[in-house]
């Protein structure tokens, strides 16, 4: 298989994390005998320093021209003063609008051997393994009608849905649930919202289509209390877009880091992969990131772009075999009074070399 992968580092730890998650990567076309060829741009706030946009014409072009695109992480205090169209975080949103990717989906898998990471107690955690399909396109971040008042005493933001863009990533939702465990959870807040009602009444149509998929509905505040006190109840949460940001990023503490989580934008022309965590500019260039959110990205990456539902398996078996092997970043270390850390690096390089192994024994396997 020939895969073209545009790799945007981005800023902060983004190129430490990223560059384990092309090592793993490769190591996986090197011994599959595929081909993967990696080119990389300049994005976010690393390409404002360079050419004075978060997103050059160059990079844009790449990635429309890419099968997939690997994304580090954007942003930074430093740029927190510029304008909003020059902040790295809008040149995020103008690539997935670009790309067309409108369903953002984001695993949270509870590992026992680092349940102690988790403030919550390992008896609720314990075989979490949830799915939060978020709508990416719409809502509150992309409506038009925002802006403020002329005097600047206020301020408005519109949440807007259309029933297409609704059953869209509903069909996405019900997909996913139907490979998994067949439950889906569509989060709203139908008791105050009208797109809220119009959400529920499209998915419970949509619903019809996937009779094996057993469909409740919450409210956004209900789920959110729930994934803390009973994550195990949920399979795949659907959800709109700033309840999926959030919703999402709080299913970490299933994990015990933000830098375990995965993501895949998906459904436009381009896929879009990342790890959920930002750019953490307070530890960048220190080496102790951790990298495993990237390499689950990448296992997203092969399973939804390149079609290698085995090699992401076995890149998603990696990091739990390291992790139950008792490799650590600075990150999990949390709840031990002593542990020895391994650094970003080295992490990446005990995740490929599982990889490599299982790889190595398959293909040999086959070749007797």
């Amino acid at each position: 298989m020939k895969l073209r992968i545009t790799v945007l580092p981005g800023d902060g730890v983004g190129p430490e994390v990223t560059a384990e998650a092309v090592r793993v990567l490769q190591t996986v076309a090197e011994f599959a005998g595929h081909d993967f060829q990696f080119q990389e741009k300049r994005f976010g706030g690393a390409a404002y320093r360079a050419s004075g946009s978060p997103l050059p014409p160059d990079t844009l072009d790449a990635c429309l021209q890419s099968n997939a695109v690997l994304l580090g992480a954007v942003g930074g205090p430093d740029f927190d003063e510029l304008p909003r169209h020059l902040r790295p975080e809008s040149g995020l949103l103008q690539l997935r609008m670009a790309l067309g990717g409108y369903a953002n989906l984001r695993p949270a898998v509870s590992y026992k051997s680092i349940a102690d990471c988790s403030p919550l107690q390992p008896a609720a955690t314990e075989g979490a393994d949830i799915l939060v399909v978020r709508e990416l396109l719409g809502g509150l971040y992309f409506s038009e009608d925002r802006g403020f008042s002329e005097e600047g005493t206020s301020a408005f933001n519109t949440m807007r849905y259309s029933v297409e863009e609704i059953e869209r990533i509903a069909h996405v939702g019900f997909r996913e649930a139907r490979r998994r465990r067949r439950k889906l959870t569509s989060v709203d807040k139908a008791n105050v919202l009208e797109v809220s009602q119009l959400w529920r009444k499209v998915v419970s149509r949509v619903a019809r289509e996937y009779p094996e998929v057993k469909l409740e509905h919450m409210y956004v505040d209900s789920c959110a209390m729930h994934l803390v006190n009973d994550p195990r109840r949920f399979d795949v949460i659907l959800t709109e877009n700033l309840f999926g940001d959030i919703l999402s990023d709080e299913s970490a503490v299933i994990t015990g880091s933000l830098g375990m989580l995965a993501s895949g934008t998906i459904g436009g022309t381009v896929n879009l992969f990342e790890p959920v965590h930002g750019s953490a500019p307070d530890i960048a260039g220190r080496g102790i990131a951790n990298p495993l959110g990237a390499i689950a990205s990448a296992a997203m990456l092969l399973r939804y772009s390149a079609g290698l539902e085995q090699e992401s398996r076995d890149v998603e078996f990696a990091i739990h075999s390291v992790l139950e092997a008792g490799y650590r970043t600075a990150d999990l270390a949390r709840g031990r009074s002593r542990i020895d850390l391994v650094s970003t690096v080295q992490m990446g390089m005990q995740v490929e070399k599982v990889v490599s192994d299982i790889l190595d024994s398959r293909h040999a396997y086959h070749a007797v």
